[in-house]
């Protein structure tokens, strides 16, 4: 199983990451959950968002306290939320930033391994918005394996309609341009 902890603020799109994933994952096989985590947070405020996803049925109904993977949609939350918190040792986190790996990795003193791309500026130029919750789904699978970026096309189209073609150039360019710790 692969679980994943989403860190964003409101309006930039975890909670849609997260539903995007279980649907995909669901529709190749997979048994999925994705949830929120908020209260009444209103726009801009910090949010996370969670995914759960394995070949066998889940049966943990909990929170995820120690996640295999952490996604920061916004930087600048780094430091005012502790994204690393419970992230296990060897686990990926994955930050929307233009950034190098080895600075985040050298700043948060995370042992795993840090992987950076610039999801807000693949988005702009892609999509025409700086929102870049669907281009990290790029990025999360590039780094994982545990599916492909085909299997998300159904999703974004479903949810997306005409506008689904510009999600998924977004995440294939971050699937292709994302660096790595390692």
């Amino acid at each position: 199983m692969i679980e994943v902890r989403w860190h964003g603020r409101g309006g930039q799109g975890a909670v849609t990451s997260v539903e995007l994933l279980a649907q995909a994952a669901i529709g190749v096989g997979k048994y999925a959950q994705g949830f929120p985590s908020f209260g009444p947070e209103r726009r801009g405020a910090p949010v996370a968002a969670f995914s759960r996803i394995d070949d066998k049925k889940i049966k943990v109904r909990s929170g995820i306290y120690k996640p295999d993977v952490v996604i920061v949609l916004d930087s600048s939350l780094i430091g005012l939320v502790n994204v690393t918190d419970g992230l296990k040792p060897d686990g990926i986190l994955i930050v929307n930033t233009a950034r190098t790996p080895q600075e985040l990795k050298k700043e948060l003193n995370f042992s795993g391994i840090v992987a950076t791309v610039d999801g807000t500026g693949i988005a702009r130029k892609e999509m025409g918005v700086p929102i870049a919750n669907t281009t990290m789904i790029g990025a999360l699978i590039k780094m994982t394996g545990f599916m492909g970026l085909d299997d998300l096309k159904e999703s974004v189209e479903h949810r997306f309609g005409r506008i689904a073609q510009k999600n998924l150039t977004a995440m294939k360019r971050a699937f292709e341009e994302i660096k790595s710790s390692n």
